[in-house]
């Protein structure tokens, strides 16, 4: 008799704990609670990619207090895919965990650049960071990747070199998305100091001011800047735009490839 009483219990509480294995998560606190719950080792689950990444990528914004540094989850999740698809690509090294990103949807009166230590979920620097000025006044609304339209380009791109111009110390950039940024090279699309970003610029103008198409940054921060990301890390440049694309933001591969990470099998928080 109590065999037969225990049965339905039992499939009523397989069932239940499918449902909410793979119901849509509201938040990410709760893909980490189901996950942590469970305590099923890996080998014994299928863990779909997109919930780790979505819960990877919100550990590591709320870890780091990217909403209080002005930062929306949305930019920094689409960062984070690039970056994770860049390494996977072998543009970056695995031991690279230096991620930039400029929000170009925010005004240029607000510090719009943050720089992040994945690795060690450390917030680096956030400051001010300019637009070209084909692109807008106060805020970028056009964008291009074409010679002389002196608009600033969309997308991920790979820090190169460092070299000394008109601008003093500068730090090269590769584009990487066709069609997009590819051209950062041939239109000199650099990382450099300006006397125009600076508190003192959006005094007088009400905003910063206004470079030729590089993401300029203030003059007694560049070498510190250049620094950090200098050598092979990722810079994502973001607005909303309808006609912006890229292969890097397939969250469905990024999330593969954290799953099969060594550095989060051995660093993640979550009990798998």
């Amino acid at each position: 008799m109590n065999k037969i009483l225990l049965f339905p219990r039992l499939v009523f509480s397989v069932v239940a704990f499918l449902a909410l294995s793979w119901a849509p998560a509201n938040s990410v606190n709760e893909i980490n609670s189901k996950v942590a719950k469970s305590k099923i080792k890996k080998e014994n689950f299928e863990i779909n990619p997109q919930i780790l990444l979505e819960s990877q990528a919100s550990t590591i914004y709320e870890s780091i207090k990217l909403e209080e540094a002005g930062l929306s989850f949305d930019v920094f999740e689409k960062a984070y895919i690039g970056f994770l698809n860049l390494q996977n690509s072998k543009k970056v090294p695995e031991q690279s965990f230096i991620l930039s990103i400029a929000d170009f949807n925010q005004s240029s009166k607000k510090k719009r650049l943050w720089i992040v230590d994945l690795e060690n979920k450390h917030l680096l620097l956030n400051t001010w960071v300019s637009h070209g000025r084909g692109s807008g006044e106060d805020i970028a609304t056009k964008f291009s990747n074409v010679n002389n339209s002196h608009q600033s380009s969309l997308g991920f791109y790979v820090t190169g070199e460092v070299y000394s111009g008109k601008h003093g110390r500068s730090l090269r950039l590769d584009g990487m998305d066709n069609g997009f940024n590819n051209k950062a090279r041939e239109r000199a699309i650099v990382l450099h100091g300006a006397s125009y970003v600076s508190p003192q610029a959006i005094k007088s103008l009400n905003r910063l001011g206004l470079s030729h198409g590089c993401p300029a940054v203030p003059i007694e921060l560049t070498n510190q800047i250049i620094d950090i990301i200098k050598g092979k890390t990722v810079l994502y440049i973001h607005a909303n735009s309808p006609v912006y694309h890229s292969v890097y933001l397939n969250s469905e591969v990024a999330g593969r490839k954290l799953l099969a990470s060594t550095h989060f099998e051995e660093n993640s928080h979550i009990g798998i």
